[in-house]
């Protein structure tokens, strides 16, 4: 890989108006020269003033500086950081929902200025303060009157047909995102969707018919400028398409995580106390990042956000992701970002080159990682042994505060009632041993009326 090739940033190549970089530390954006009458329009008409005062789009201020290919460069910006960089795949329902509805409220906007978004990615939006934010500049281009709306495939295919699917079908479907980048292929959503969605209007229209017109004209050559609409009727298409987004809704219940504290063996006396354990081990980090994995609802993330800390509230399961999430927007919680994670098999490197889409890991390491009430499900259920896990942790932070649960705790013994006890290593000893290679034991507390362990560890110096 050569010099050059390392500043730019994985996921922004494909286009040629401008690119991400990266140069000590810091994320350039170049613009080139291509897209100047579109950038100059973008700043001069209002709209990216109207668009970042609403947090609508991230802001940026234009430098001095040399990008990696200055025969090209119109102009170089530094957009506003995002503290965590997260994926479609990574959001629950209402993430999705919210995101869309910010793209599709920005192109609204946009036309009164005489703009529109050329590309509708859901990769354009991350989240920044608990709430969406587009984050390329580069996709507003100027709209000539009559002009079809470029983006409306990207539209329907990252946003309409995967909450659909979510919403009718099954809420795990959003992982299809990992494997179709560009969005779910509408051919593909209309044949999962059940068939009750054809008396669904916006569902028959903007995916079953689209997909039927696809098919049609995959193999005709067509002149795109022959396809005209009026500006009224482009804005009703836009409405459209916002209505249908709006209606859609997802219930997170109905699963065993989302009401894990009505069924936890803690006491209130327990929990309080864990509680008051983890934020004074907290106050001992120089904590800017943390990662709460198997985090429910946030209850525990919100000990550190509670802190100022950007806390990242990774959960595996729908409906407690979703809670965690509407409950940081109702709260208006600024420093939480609740995510879906598997923690045995973590978000990977994928995209062109496998690279275009950071994993997990390659996104850390954290400063401080929250594991709690997390071991025995690693460990029993997953059948990892203390080493794996000590690799995986090791290599994502530098802070740790683990919860350690003996095999005599009530929820261990709940899962080894339906299987064959052959975890003869998982015991404190064999815990503390593993731990102690990678990582130094600070402290360890007894949490009260439980036997349940919190361990405060730092990574060792290599």
């Amino acid at each position: 890989m050569t010099r050059k090739t390392k500043q730019y940033i994985s996921g922004s190549f494909r286009d040629p108006s401008g690119f991400l970089y990266h140069k000590d530390g810091v994320i350039y954006r170049q613009v080139n020269n291509v897209y100047m009458d579109n950038y100059d329009h973008l700043i001069n008409s209002g709209l990216y003033k109207i668009l970042t005062s609403r947090k609508l789009l991230i802001q940026h201020k234009e430098v001095d500086a040399k990008g990696p290919e200055p025969e090209k460069a119109y102009k170089i910006i530094k957009p506003d950081p995002i503290p965590f960089i997260s994926y479609p795949y990574e959001w629950c329902f209402s993430q999705l929902k919210d995101a869309a509805l910010t793209t599709l409220k920005i192109q609204k906007i946009a036309m009164e200025f005489g703009m529109t978004l050329k590309d509708c990615s859901a990769y354009n939006i991350q989240f920044k303060g608990g709430k969406p934010v587009f984050i390329d500049t580069l996709s507003f281009e100027k709209y000539i009157e009559g002009q079809s709306w470029n983006a409306y495939r990207q539209a329907c295919q990252h946003f309409l047909a995967p909450l659909s699917l979510m919403r009718y079908r099954d809420i795990r479907l959003s992982q299809l995102f990992r494997i179709y980048l560009d969005g779910i292929p509408l051919d593909l959503a209309s044949s999962l969707l059940p068939s009750y969605t054809i008396f669904n209007i916006p569902i028959l229209s903007h995916i079953h018919l689209h997909a039927k017109s696809q098919s049609i004209f995959a193999d005709k050559k067509v002149n795109i400028n022959s396809h005209k609409i009026s500006r009224f009727s482009f804005l009703g298409l836009i409405d459209n398409l916002e209505n249908a987004v709006k209606k859609m809704k997802y219930r997170a219940t109905g699963t065993e995580w989302a009401d894990y504290y009505k069924d936890t063996n803690y006491s209130k006396e327990a929990l309080e106390h864990k509680k008051d354990i983890i934020s004074k081990m907290l106050t001992e980090t120089r904590t800017n990042i943390l990662w709460d994995l198997g985090a429910n609802d946030g209850l525990f993330s919100r000990i550190a956000s509670g802190q100022g800390i950007y806390t990242i509230s990774f959960d595996i399961d729908n409906a407690s992701v979703e809670k965690n999430y509407l409950a940081s927007v109702r709260n208006n919680e600024t420093s939480i970002l609740p995510l879906l994670l598997d923690l045995t098999n973590p978000s990977p490197a994928i995209g062109w080159e496998n690279r275009e889409r950071i994993s997990l890991i390659n996104r850390g390491p954290a400063d401080t990682v929250f594991a709690l009430a997390l071991i025995h499900h690693l460990a029993i259920s997953n059948n990892l042994p203390f080493f794996k896990i000590v690799n995986f942790y090791s290599s994502i932070c530098r802070w740790l505060i683990i919860e350690f649960i003996p095999k005599d705790d009530s929820q261990v013994q709940r899962l080894l009632s339906t299987r064959k006890d052959i975890f003869t290593d998982y015991d404190k000893k064999n815990f503390e041993k593993e731990f102690s290679k990678d990582f130094k034991i600070i402290r360890i507390e007894k949490i009260k009326n439980s036997k349940r362990l919190l361990y405060f560890m730092r990574k060792k110096e290599n």
